[in-house]
């Protein structure tokens, strides 16, 4: 039996009780009180997540700007130095390898962060298409350690910790900093819909930044939050979960993510001729938000829609939201009409119930930082 892995805050999340469990072969933390609790906290409050498993790889050169916007379908010069963006790896079907943000360093300098069940796969996918000279390209997994700071209260406790003014640093936005004495990177970025940071640091001093953000918040009522309050997070903000709305025979269109896919951008990419060929004939498969009422039931992956006594299409993710109270679903269905959207039913353990249309995101933060 092979032996999970373990970030460097994996003692920490034992200290603090977490139920611990295998998350793409790292031995992570689930939740430490329960999933509701922690979710609340991240929308009213203030949460921290320990994310190291995450893949760090690092692409610098002077066409490292070029490779990489032959390998994602976004639009990667759009980025100045100091910006991120969220874009997929797709392979020449259209179908989705990974989904992942690119943050630009500098003029020629790149730090990508990919999904850590993927990690492996996206580096051999990436290395075998890289030009012979131009471009460095590095896996910084093993000295990266990521701390996700969520919630309204992120900006101000993070402010305090680092005597600094975090203002400037809008959405998708990053800024480097040395206020603690070692070097941290900061992004505005996260995985909740939430305001938040995503904070890089080497893996030596990724317990002495946790415990400094753990003390700095017990005002704000924050809380150490594992993967089961991220995963409901997420999905009230209607993110995608590879492996859930995204795979290898799931594109990014058809995923509900056309906003990312840059068509008209000059540079060919991987995937592209079969993307445009999805636009221009009509998706044979849609994303569909949905919720349940009269039953506390919640949807499940895998579970079946119908549409009379035909099936036409699986649940993707479902969860009872902790924000709405009811509970909630994303899909993946067949082109229908938006009557035949209204009919679809869905198959709870062998009982059929009606579901509801939902536009998406189910959950919005209200003061979005611009």
């Amino acid at each position: 039996m092979t032996e999970l892995k373990k970030t460097a805050l994996h003692p920490v999340h034992c200290e603090l009780g977490a139920r611990m469990v295998d998350f793409g072969g790292w031995d992570m933390p689930v939740q430490y009180s329960s999933i509701s609790e922690e979710h609340q906290a991240v929308r009213q409050r203030l949460g921290i997540f320990d994310v190291s498993h995450m893949g760090t790889f690092r692409a610098s050169g002077p066409e490292a700007l070029e490779w990489l916007e032959s390998l994602v379908p976004n639009r990667v010069s759009a980025l100045v130095p100091g910006k991120a963006l969220y874009t997929q790896l797709c392979n020449q079907q259209g179908g989705t390898l990974d989904d992942l943000l690119i943050y630009r360093l500098d003029e020629t300098v790149f730090q990508l962060v990919v999904n850590a069940s993927n990690r492996e796969q996206d580096w051999d996918w990436m290395t075998s298409h890289l030009p012979e000279q131009g471009v460095v390209f590095e896996d910084l997994s093993a000295q990266t350690c990521i701390l996700a700071l969520q919630g309204p209260m992120a900006a101000q406790v993070l402010s305090q910790v680092l005597n600094q003014d975090l203002s400037t640093i809008g959405n998708y936005h990053l800024s480097p900093t040395d206020a603690l004495g070692f070097p941290l990177l900061l992004a505005r970025t996260g995985y909740t819909g939430e305001d938040g940071f995503e904070i890089f640091v080497a893996p030596e001093k990724a317990r002495q930044v946790w415990e400094l953000l753990l003390q700095a918040g017990q005002g704000a009522g924050i809380r150490p939050c594992g993967l089961g309050a991220r995963d409901t997070l997420r999905l009230e903000s209607a993110m995608p979960l590879y492996g859930h709305e995204l795979d290898l025979q799931t594109s990014p269109l058809e995923a509900g993510l056309a906003w990312s896919v840059k068509l008209d951008k000059p540079q060919a990419f991987i995937g592209k001729s079969a993307l445009q060929v999805q636009k221009d004939q009509g998706l044979r498969k849609k994303r569909l938000g949905f919720r349940l009422t009269g039953t506390r039931r919640a949807p499940r992956q895998g579970y079946t829609l119908w549409l009379g006594e035909r099936q036409i299409g699986l649940v993707t993710s479902g969860t009872l939201s902790p924000s709405l109270n009811e509970p909630i679903g994303l899909a993946l269905i067949e082109a229908l009409t938006a009557e035949e959207i209204q009919a679809i039913e869905i198959d709870i353990r062998g009982q059929r119930m009606p579901i509801e249309p939902i536009k998406l995101p189910f959950y919005r933060r209200p003061n979005r930082i611009p």
